[in-house]
């Protein structure tokens, strides 16, 4: 999923996307997927365009692990908020 999300990426000029943490279900049917996203002011506008494009994304990983996996999970994506607290902590320390 991060190479396809590279590759997105490239098409929102400056903006940087990377996957942190995959979640699966044991069934393998739901991927929850948590990306970090920079710049900050670009947040909440590409995860809408994330959001969208959720089809697309889950057809191409369909298509470079057809032979791997029998069930494609549905994927989700979910923004990591690991960096904003790291960012609000330093800030309350520095206090």
């Amino acid at each position: 999923m991060s190479d396809i999300l590279l590759r997105y990426a490239r098409t929102l000029h400056g903006t940087l996307i990377s996957v942190s943490e995959v979640r699966v279900t044991p069934d393998l049917s739901l991927a929850r997927i948590y990306v970090s996203i920079f710049p900050q002011d670009k947040v909440k506008e590409t995860m809408a365009l994330i959001e969208e494009n959720t089809h697309h994304f889950r057809g191409e990983l369909g298509t470079l692990e057809r032979h791997q996996l029998r069930i494609i999970p549905e994927i989700s994506f979910h923004l990591d908020e690991t960096i904003e607290r790291m960012e609000r902590i330093d800030e309350l320390l520095k206090r």
